[in-house]
């Protein structure tokens, strides 16, 4: 896939800040808007794994999404178990509201 100029914007603001979610988040959904659903994905899970304590709710159900685009329904379906779980451990509202989203991805591929 060809590097977007967006793409290179947000890697040159990840050299300054490499813990920065948001751009990460920004990053992947960047490769999976060019259709690079693989590398989405690795974004995403480095990104599930950058404070497992308190993960990137977001993160889980974009990747799962993107596993489905790649036809790994199982590889999906764990993710969100994981993110479920993760949203009901931080138990925000903007947690819990993707934590429904994620039900509702589970049941398509279960």
């Amino acid at each position: 896939m060809p590097r977007t100029r967006r793409m290179e914007q947000i890697e040159a603001l990840l050299a300054d800040d490499p813990a920065d979610p948001f751009l990460r988040y920004g990053l992947a959904m960047e490769h999976a808007s060019q259709g690079d659903d693989a590398t989405a994905v690795q974004h995403l899970r480095d990104l599930i794994a950058l404070d497992p304590n308190k993960p990137y709710i977001p993160a889980f159900l974009m990747a799962a999404q993107s596993l489905v685009r790649l036809e790994k329904e199982s590889e999906a379906a764990e993710l969100l178990k994981q993110g479920m779980a993760a949203a009901t451990r931080v138990g925000t509202p903007e947690a819990m509201h993707a934590r429904g989203e994620m039900e509702g991805l589970l049941a398509t591929v279960e």
